[in-house]
């Protein structure tokens, strides 16, 4: 989406595996950029447009993670690790000559921008914003297991057939599947044509080689992924978002900020996981603000 007024442009950097799109908006703005990590593995970034409106102040930069979107869709899955999406994204901020930036991350874009810092290091990033975090798998599947618990019994007895069975593509687990989605992930009737756009282009064995079969069913390499221990070693200003019946729940989040001292916590109410795009003016007003007091 293109905002009334605001510039833009879009371009292909060359990292390993192949190139990558990216948009940026706002780039004649002044403030220092913010640079988007869409969720996934192995989607979009279109569902984060709500992002644009930032980009009244700041440019504001989107990238199509390898694999999805509009970038090279590579058939190796040698090249789906963490450690690859984390020297594509330092490719991608070299690229553009990102010395002073601000980093959003979203669901398992918190995952890859936290792993970012703690392995790379960066010099520049002035803040770090965490939308839907999951930063502990166990305890993320801890919190989809007791969602689930809240279904009817024929929800709950698809999952367990199917995870039983390892068959994951039958009509009663998509359809336990959907029902989750509509109460944790967006709970808009209908979903905004960005979130469908994003949802119908998902690169599917990418989602499930790093994720799994769907957001409650955790059988890729991501599975072990816990970085909580580690949180203290981040010592810039960081801001977590969630929505209040977000699958990343309001007390694991919660429980990742009180293990970053000096963190922040908003939680937005009426939305789950896709709440910038549930409460958008709220968020924004949100995210403007923690970016301007980290300025």
């Amino acid at each position: 989406m293109k905002e009334e007024g605001i510039t833009e442009s879009t371009g292909l950097v060359s990292v390993p595996g192949g190139r990558i799109w990216y948009r940026v908006m706002g780039e004649d703005r002044t403030g220092i950029p913010l640079l988007a990590l869409h969720g996934g593995p192995g989607a979009a970034h279109f569902y984060l447009q709500t992002l644009g409106a930032l980009a009244d102040e700041r440019p504001v930069i989107f990238y199509d993670q390898l694999g999805c979107g509009n970038s090279d869709r590579p058939d190796d899955l040698s090249l789906w690790t963490v450690q690859r999406f984390v020297e594509e994204l330092d490719g991608v901020r070299q690229a553009l000559n990102l010395g002073r930036v601000h980093i959003f991350g979203q669901s398992w874009g918190t995952m890859l921008a936290v792993d970012y810092l703690l392995t790379l290091r960066p010099r520049g990033v002035a803040s770090l914003v965490l939308a839907g975090p999951c930063l502990s798998v166990s305890r993320f599947i801890a919190d989809q297991r007791a969602y689930i618990q809240d279904f009817p019994e024929k929800i709950r007895r698809a999952v367990e057939v199917a995870e039983a069975r390892k068959e994951f593509d039958s009509a009663e687990y998509q359809e336990a599947m959907m029902a989750f989605y509509r109460r944790h992930v967006c709970r808009l009737d209908p979903w905004p044509d960005c979130l469908q756009q994003t949802v119908e282009g998902l690169n599917q064995a990418v989602y499930r080689h790093m994720w799994g079969p769907s957001e409650f069913t955790v059988t890729g390499v991501l599975r072990d992924y816990e970085r909580v221990g580690r949180l203290r070693e981040i010592n810039i200003p960081v801001l977590f978002t969630c929505g209040r019946y977000d699958e990343a729940s309001p007390a694991t989040t919660a429980y990742y900020s009180a293990e970053l001292p000096g963190s922040e916590l908003a939680v937005i109410e009426d939305s789950s996981h896709e709440h910038h795009l549930e409460k958008p003016e709220q968020f924004v007003a949100v995210v403007r603000d923690f970016l301007h007091r980290c300025e």
